[in-house]
């Protein structure tokens, strides 16, 4: 089937200091099973000035986070929910486990 969650899925942070925080995927490493969510995991760089940079500075951007701490967010019934294998004719579908609604 492929993965659970894939990039521009809306996502909920279930585990972490960021728990409960909801955001939209920019991001899956699958082989680390990582992913970067918009806002969640916010850490600070210090940058040196580069020739691209040239001012350098403090520089704040998302760190990816564990695959497992993140669940897809369910619209219908306003809360993680889990992922299974579904059809829709000859196709393979990703369902909600909470709802019955198709990603």
């Amino acid at each position: 089937m492929g993965t659970r969650i894939k990039k521009d899925d809306e996502v909920v942070v279930i585990a972490g200091k960021d728990k409960g925080t909801r955001g939209r995927v920019v991001r899956v490493f699958h082989e680390e099973g990582r992913v970067v969510v918009e806002g969640v995991n916010v850490v600070t760089r210090h940058s040196k000035p580069t020739p691209k940079n040239p001012t350098g500075g403090i520089v704040k951007r998302e760190a990816p986070i564990a695959l497992s701490n993140v669940m897809p967010w369910d619209e219908k019934a306003q809360k993680g929910s889990r992922v299974r294998a579904g059809q829709n004719g000859d196709k393979k579908v990703r369902v909600l486990v909470k709802s019955g609604t198709t990603l």
